[in-house]
């Protein structure tokens, strides 16, 4: 049984990775449809990520009420339905409408899902789990470049991916007999998942007195910040600052993304051998020596070096510090600090990446590396300073 329910988690993670890339791939038609500007999309993408910050905050009580099963199938339900209004409405309105329940879906099912694998599953699993959201998102591009190389309409492309979130929707439907009887199980499958000490905090009124909560949520706003602005800017800076043609500039970023998709899959491996606080380490000082070979004046050839770094070095971050949620701040109170964590990786989507383009289009792209290796470092004294309040607290416990 819980082999199966974790087959259907994976299918509902690549579910949630498909539409995560589909607005910027298809926007160049898209927006010619409609009559709009370059930069609405933009304003489509804020919303999505709003609605994606709000449903990750509710997320403890929601899940609380219905259950992750319940809960991930009417998310999915409601991203199938937002999904499917993209590909009909010819009204830019109704467009950034619907792009408040397709951030609305995805805040929740994010939140519930990571914080269920990371109480339930052990470390290989959540790596491997952010490896299938990465074949999602470079899944949506895919399709939407097939109907529009075909000279179909963009809107085939949705209308697609809508139906593919429908099956899945099916699919969550018969399985919620397997959630019920998952959660009786709950108490045995999160021990063998997480046997350590340290998972026995107690329940906590305020979960932001807990000690290291606050350093957690910067490590994830900063993570994202990291990630995110070297996918939107990285090829601005290999065209500006290298001198680099549009097209190949375009070919090493994918590679950057690459990079991270491939990384997870290895780390779910090495996960059997290191643990979660040594593969985070490893992993920033892997990032920390991509963004400072990008920052050296090296020949062109090391600027992909330093992308391939950075993406390698991202790839066991993001999922090893959504596992250790359990084992650094209690059971009782992961799924609550879970969705602070997703809010805040989104909010470091949101506003990061666009404050740095604000800036680089007023000064220089040069800015790109250091920016990144400040971020890198802010996380590095965040997770160091954790790994410290873990250790006190085991050797007081002791």
């Amino acid at each position: 049984m819980a082999t199966i329910l974790l087959i259907i988690i994976y299918l509902a993670f690549i579910s949630l990775g498909l539409p995560d890339s589909l607005l910027g791939a298809t926007w160049p038609n898209m927006r010619l449809d409609f009559g709009a500007p370059v930069d609405a999309a933009g304003y489509i993408s804020i919303i999505v990520v709003v609605g994606t910050i709000i449903s990750s905050l509710a997320s403890t009580a929601v899940l609380k009420r219905l259950g992750t099963g319940r809960v991930t199938f009417i998310s999915v339900a409601v991203t199938a339905i937002s999904l499917l209004g993209f590909s009909y409405t010819h009204s830019l309105i109704l467009l950034g409408a619907l792009a408040l329940p397709l951030g609305l879906g995805a805040g929740s099912i994010d939140a519930g899902l990571n914080n269920y694998v990371a109480t339930h599953y052990k470390a290989h699993h959540m790596s491997w789990l952010h490896c299938f959201w990465g074949i999602g998102a470079m899944t949506g591009p895919i399709i939407m470049s097939g109907f529009i190389s075909a000279g179909e309409s963009w809107r085939k492309g949705f209308l697609t991916v809508s139906l593919i979130q429908f099956a899945l929707v099916v699919v969550l439907f018969l399985s919620l007999p397997l959630w019920k009887r998952a959660e009786k199980n709950t108490l045995t499958t999160a021990h063998e998942a997480h046997p350590e000490a340290a998972a026995l905090i107690p329940p906590a009124d305020n979960v932001m007195k807990i000690k290291g909560v606050k350093l957690a949520l910067l490590t994830f706003l900063f993570y994202c910040g990291v990630e995110t602005t070297l996918g939107l800017w990285g090829s601005s800076y290999l065209v500006n600052v290298k001198d680099m043609s549009t097209a190949a500039a375009a070919g090493w970023v994918s590679l950057y993304y690459g990079g991270i998709t491939a990384g997870r899959f290895i780390t779910g491996f090495v996960t059997f051998r290191f643990t979660n606080k040594a593969l985070i380490r490893a992993g920033l000082l892997i990032s920390l020596l991509g963004g400072v070979v990008l920052a050296l004046p090296l020949p062109d050839m090391f600027a992909l070096v330093g992308f391939i770094l950075v993406g390698l070095g991202c790839a066991p971050i993001f999922p090893c510090m959504l596992h250790e949620t359990p084992v650094r701040f209690g059971k009782a109170n992961s799924q609550k600090i879970m969705g602070y964590q997703m809010a805040l990786a989104y909010t470091g989507s949101a506003i990061l990446p666009p404050l740095l383009g604000w800036v680089a289009a007023r000064t220089t792209f040069m800015i790109v590396p250091p920016v990144l290796i400040g971020y890198v470092l802010v996380m590095v004294l965040c997770s160091e300073k954790i790994n410290r309040l873990m250790h006190s607290a085991a050797s007081k416990a002791s």
